[in-house]
């Protein structure tokens, strides 16, 4: 906590998993990981995609090495033996590398066959659906993407950050230009493994020439282009396909068709369905684009001042979402008991007069938002992410009875059952008994 702010990254460090989620992994197994938001896109029909699938140099290639390859001995790692790969790059134009590829995306896609030793054509024919079609593009890329592993582009440290590179490309559809690429790759290579001075000035100055490299080939997979602007943008391919990736990593990425249901919708209707799990955050942008600033604000904050902490939560990921141009009906809100802390805090952020918050402010914060986990389902949970447990949580369940805060009793039975830390149960199971004691006020009613 710092400025009279709460910071909600600090109670993400204190607060374990809960009972519908499975335990944490042990430290050094567990991989930290954060849902992001991307921009809604605009796909191309599916119908057009599928048919631009075998012209994709790569899949193209692909399907030349099948019908070249016949039926022949394949070498003990299951590709072709050195005199025939080599023969195979000659006769079909292809460097090693490519080569490489091209196999692993036959055999994978069932183009060949590896059976006994020999390599023969597969059981898949290009005559396919369109859904199916597209089912062997994702599996195409995805097979594309496993490479980095394993050095697909020839550059380690673009290898390394490449589905953040695709990600940023993927974010920005009118392109990216390529030095803005290498200024954001320099950058997260820095804060991600601090190289020294010495070796930060080799790789800066290697970067450039590697990464044309690899947008080359990345080129050649079928996933990015170069627009008319000579910027770095994906193919409508490559929207698809690193789209189907994000999802995958549970990240929200909606279409722009999925987005536009929910923009015509009342606060009350947006804020129900953040809480049900049908709208994710991805649904805000749009919804807020079709309203005056302060008019939003105002109907959120309404809802908010009397609702449950599970729209609390939903309504605060909308406000966060608004500039100073709302600060009129967020300053008003410092006279509802609910909402106070929360418009001080959004007040603060925005380096906009406010009142400080006291320690217990901070602490209602915290049970406030351990209580929307309680309303919230769906993606519009997973908000929250898996704190640490430990010391603080352990002095933050102490003086949750304090605060007055009508979810306190639920939230601290809920510590008490879910969490592993047998400290906190204990530590939550007393404080629970100790607000109970004290008339500690009733739980606000939970959504049926």
């Amino acid at each position: 906590m710092a400025n009279n702010v709460f910071d909600l990254a600090e109670l993400r460090k204190l607060i374990d998993e809960q009972a519908a989620v499975p335990p944490r992994p042990p430290e050094e197994t567990r991989v930290e990981h954060e849902a992001l938001t991307f921009p809604p896109v605009l796909l191309a029909p599916d119908a057009d995609l599928a048919r631009a699938v075998p012209a994709v140099p790569l899949v193209a290639d692909a399907i030349r090495l099948t019908a070249w390859t016949g039926s022949r001995q394949a070498g003990a790692d299951g590709h072709l033996s050195e005199a025939d790969a080599a023969a195979a790059a000659q006769e079909l134009g292809l460097v090693p590398t490519r080569l490489r590829l091209a196999w692993i995306v036959a055999v994978n896609a069932g183009l060949l066959r590896i059976a006994g030793g020999r390599a023969s054509r597969g059981p898949l024919s290009m005559r396919l659906t369109v859904e199916a079609t597209l089912e062997l593009w994702d599996g195409v890329v995805m097979d594309v993407l496993d490479r980095a592993d394993e050095g697909l582009t020839g550059s380690a440290v673009v290898d390394v950050h490449l589905a953040e590179m695709l990600a940023t490309i993927y974010s920005v559809r009118s392109g990216v230009a390529v030095a803005n690429l290498a200024r954001g790759i320099l950058q997260s290579h820095e804060v991600a493994f601090a190289p020294g001075p010495v070796e930060m000035r080799r790789i800066a100055a290697a970067l450039p020439a590697e990464l044309l490299d690899a947008l080359a080939l990345l080129a050649y997979c079928g996933l990015v282009e170069q627009t008319a602007a000579g910027r770095t943008a994906l193919t409508p391919l490559g929207v698809w396909a690193i789209r189907r990736d994000l999802l995958r990593e549970g990240h929200d990425a909606p279409t722009a068709a999925e987005v536009q249901v929910f923009a015509d919708l009342s606060a009350a209707e947006l804020v129900e369905a953040l809480v049900k799990g049908s709208a994710t955050q991805s649904a805000v942008a749009g919804w807020l684009e079709r309203r005056p600033p302060e008019s939003a604000a105002r109907d959120l904050i309404e809802i908010a001042a009397s609702g449950t902490a599970g729209q609390r939560g939903a309504v605060g990921a909308i406000l966060e979402e608004l500039g100073p141009e709302a600060e009129q009906p967020v300053r008003e809100a410092l006279d509802h008991p609910l909402m106070r802390r929360y418009a001080a805090s959004w007040l603060h952020i925005r380096d906009l007069e406010a009142p400080p918050l006291s320690p217990a402010d901070h602490t209602w914060i915290a049970v406030d938002s351990l209580a929307a986990l309680m309303h919230l389902s769906g993606p519009a949970a997973g908000r929250l992410d898996t704190p640490e447990p430990g010391e603080d949580l352990i002095k933050l369940v102490g003086e949750m009875p304090a605060v007055g805060h009508p979810d306190t009793i639920a939230v601290l039975d809920m510590l008490a059952t879910a969490h592993d830390d047998q400290a906190v149960v204990k530590a939550a199971r007393k404080a629970a008994m100790k607000a109970r004691s004290v008339g500690h006020p009733r739980p606000a009613a939970r959504p049926r």
